[in-house]
C-alpha cells in the first residue's frame, strides 16, 4: 500500500487544520489572559465543577505533571482551588472559584461566535462527517492501547 503523498497524509491536514482554526480561539484565550492548557482545564471544570488532577490530565490530554504548574498558575489566578476530598483524603480535587465560574459567561459567547463562524466553513454534513470520522480514529487507536 503506497503511503499518502506528504502534503494529503493525516498528520499534515491535522496540522493544517490546526494552524488555520486555532488562532480565532488564541486570540479569545489571549484577550482573557488564558494559556490554550488554561482554557481546557476550565472548560471542563464548567462542565464538571470539580475533578481529580488525575481526570484532567486524561480529559484534558495534558500530562499531569505538565497540569500541575497549570493549575499553580490557575489557583494563583483565583480560578480554581485544591481540595482534600473528604472521601479519600489522598485525592485532592481541582475546584473551579466563583470568579472561575464567572468568566464562563465572559469568555463563552466569544467562544461559540467564533465555533459557529469555524462551522459555517462547511456544509453540516462534511462537519458531521469530519467529526464522526475524527472520533472513530481517536476511539480505535485508544482501544489498541
Amino acid at each position: 500500500m503506497a503511503i499518502e503523498q506528504f502534503n494529503r497524509s493525516l498528520p499534515m491536514v491535522l496540522y493544517r487544520t490546526l494552524d488555520a482554526v486555532m488562532p480565532r480561539f488564541r486570540k479569545i484565550f489571549n484577550e482573557f489572559g488564558l494559556t490554550e492548557q488554561q482554557w481546557r482545564v476550565l472548560r471542563v471544570l464548567w462542565e464538571r465543577e470539580a475533578e481529580t488532577l488525575n481526570r484532567l490530565a486524561a480529559l484534558t490530554l495534558i500530562p499531569a505533571p505538565s497540569l500541575v504548574g497549570i493549575v499553580d498558575r490557575l489557583e494563583r489566578d483565583q480560578l480554581v482551588i485544591r481540595q482534600r476530598s473528604q472521601a479519600d483524603r489522598r485525592k485532592v480535587n481541582i475546584v473551579l472559584t466563583s470568579p472561575g465560574a464567572a468568566l464562563e459567561d465572559e469568555i463563552m459567547p466569544q467562544v461559540a461566535a467564533a465555533y459557529a463562524e469555524l462551522k459555517r466553513s462547511v456544509d453540516s454534513e462534511t462537519w458531521i462527517k469530519v467529526l464522526e470520522g475524527l472520533q472513530a480514529i481517536a476511539e480505535s487507536e485508544e482501544q489498541r492501547q
